[in-house]
């Protein structure tokens, strides 16, 4: 009798994944949030960066949802990482117990591809 071993998970396809939320995440918001973010899992990312500047509101489904990305990455040894959250976000992230978990930081947002930004000189 053989015993066939294990294969190990394939490599990761991309590297690195950045999602903006530019809306509330909630209850009414999630179902989409959650198919975008299972097809970006599918890609198998070593590390996904959320970035919540542009979110105001997170509920406790927001947040099961972002812990549930958390160990769904963490089992293939990802990363998530949860950045430039709104101040109230992140008390309410620390308030949860998330950014005892999950990565928060702070970053510069990268400018978007084909587009220029320009800062004037004050007058």
């Amino acid at each position: 009798m053989t015993s066939a071993l294990p294969s190990s998970p394939p490599d990761s396809t991309v590297p690195h994944v950045r999602v903006e939320i530019t809306d509330e995440l909630d209850l009414d918001g999630l179902p989409e949030v959650a198919h975008v973010l299972d097809e970006i899992l599918a890609l198998q990312p070593r590390e996904v960066t959320i970035d919540l500047a542009g979110c105001r509101h997170v509920d406790a489904a927001a947040i099961a949802l972002l812990l549930d990305v958390h160990r769904r990455l963490r089992r293939r040894d990802g990363t998530l990482v949860l950045s430039n959250p709104h101040p109230r976000i992140r008390r309410i992230l620390a308030t949860a117990g998330v950014s005892a978990i999950v990565p928060v930081v702070d970053s510069p947002r990268p400018a978007a591809r084909g587009r220029a930004r320009v800062a004037s000189a004050p007058r």
